[in-house]
């Protein structure tokens, strides 16, 4: 994946629009670390005037990747594409972490995440206490390396374990399929078994793929790009056989939708063969909430349940979600119709997650991006978070409970599912 730094780098005019809302700037207020001072650096280095020493790795390594500068730039200057670039350069120079290494292979090997994620869930109820409402799990011990956050749930089995295959719903409506994604894979299964109880309320087919792989975005926000490559196409190969029998492919995972939908293509430019494979499945591909409100009757089914009582929500917008996929409206318009939304005063406002290495190396400035999103939150007095994002949610989570705010984290699918459940009963 070739990218010329040097024409990014020039078409930059400098006029600093990006800086202030730079989630990385407003904690590390130097220039440096800005989109135009990254932009600066990788010209500079194009230009043979900057060496990619342990120096530039490190500021390289602390954008959080959350797009707000292109979203932002008067021309969509792509400086996100242009450090995801130098990282791949950097990995390529000084290589990747061993542990970032051992993930990035249980990636490209489903089955083998399967065993291992199965096996090391037998023992973690002897360090940390398991809360399996919240779908999280804290340390009972101080361990230097969890640093005593929350951590999201790691269940026996997967959600792909448990169900795969065809679900029938009703014969005479369209199928889709759906891609889970790892979180809701792994760890937050209740988020992809909501989908499924709002699926068979809206009486629609589902087939669940037993064999798809990672989306690949880890590895990409790292620079690997040899795993993204492969998964890609072990993807792309998989859903090529059943493309033409379904009506689209369903996301209830923000970074895995941007991920596919608009990353996927990028990444296979240079390969056209791959490229054009990628757009026609990438032309069905959807988030969930974005599907459910542009072509179900879902909100005429929510308006039919009644609720007394609303409970009070606010909602998080994810950097992938609103910043690349313009998805904002949608997540929304369902909430609204069974809960109380209260805004905060910038959900935009990235949360800090940041991605494997901010998480592992970097987790300082993690909690700093966090500091003023739990401000907002606790200000609007909602007992519930919510965004449709697995990343998110394990930041905020994580956030809050450091906090000791009484704010419960619920993506907007287990929301829906449980307004649907709870008409049921009554």
């Amino acid at each position: 994946m070739n990218f010329d730094f040097t024409k990014a780098s020039e078409a930059c005019v400098k006029c600093g629009k990006c800086v202030p809302s730079c989630t990385i700037h407003k904690i590390n207020s130097d220039e440096v670390t800005s989109p135009r001072g990254f932009l600066e650096l990788v010209g500079a280095h194009q230009r043979g005037e900057l060496e990619l020493d342990k120096n530039a790795k490190d500021i390289f390594e602390k954008c959080f990747l959350c797009t707000t500068c292109v979203s932002i730039c008067p021309t969509s200057l792509p400086t996100d594409l242009a450090i995801e670039n130098i990282r791949f350069k950097i990995a390529e120079k000084f290589g990747i972490a061993w542990f970032k290494k051992v993930y990035f292979f249980l990636l490209r090997h489903r089955k083998v995440m399967d065993f291992s994620f199965s096996f090391i869930s037998v023992f973690l109820p002897v360090l940390f206490k398991i809360d399996r409402e919240a779908q999280s799990m804290k340390p009972r011990l101080s361990l230097p390396f969890v640093d005593k956050r929350v951590f999201p749930l790691l269940n026996r089995k997967s959600f792909l374990q448990k169900h795969k295959g065809y679900i029938k719903n009703n014969p005479d409506t369209k199928k889709i399929a759906l891609f889970v994604g790892c979180f809701s894979n792994y760890h937050y299964t209740k988020t992809a078994d909501s989908l499924l109880e709002i699926l068979k309320a809206l009486k629609i087919n589902v087939f669940i793929p037993p064999k798809q792989h990672c989306c690949g975005a880890p590895a990409f926000f790292t620079g690997d790009f040899k795993t993204v490559d492969k998964l890609i196409k072990q993807n792309v190969e998989y859903f090529e056989t059943f493309i033409d029998d379904i009506d689209a492919i369903i996301i209830p995972e923000a970074t895995c939708a941007a991920m596919i939908k608009e990353d996927w293509g990028r990444f296979m430019q240079e390969q056209p063969q791959w490229s054009k494979r990628v757009a026609k499945i990438t032309s069905k591909v959807f988030m969930a909430s974005e599907w459910l409100y542009a072509k179900t009757n879902i909100l005429e089914y929510l308006k039919s349940i009644h609720v007394e009582n609303k409970k009070s929500v606010t909602y998080h917008d994810p950097c992938h979600a609103r910043k690349v996929l313009k998805i904002f409206k949608e997540p929304r318009a369902l909430l609204a119709e069974n809960y109380n939304l209260i805004e905060m005063s910038d959900p935009n406002q990235c949360c800090g997650f940041g991605g494997v290495t901010i998480q592992s190396e970097k987790f300082e400035l993690a909690k700093k991006a966090a500091k003023p999103k739990v401000e907002m939150i606790k200000q609007t007095k909602a007992k519930i978070l919510s965004a449709e994002c697995g990343a998110c949610r394990m930041q905020l989570s994580n956030a809050l409970d450091k906090d000791g705010a009484e704010v419960v984290f619920s993506h907007p699918l287990e929301l829906i599912a449980k307004a649907i459940q709870e008409n049921k009963k009554n």
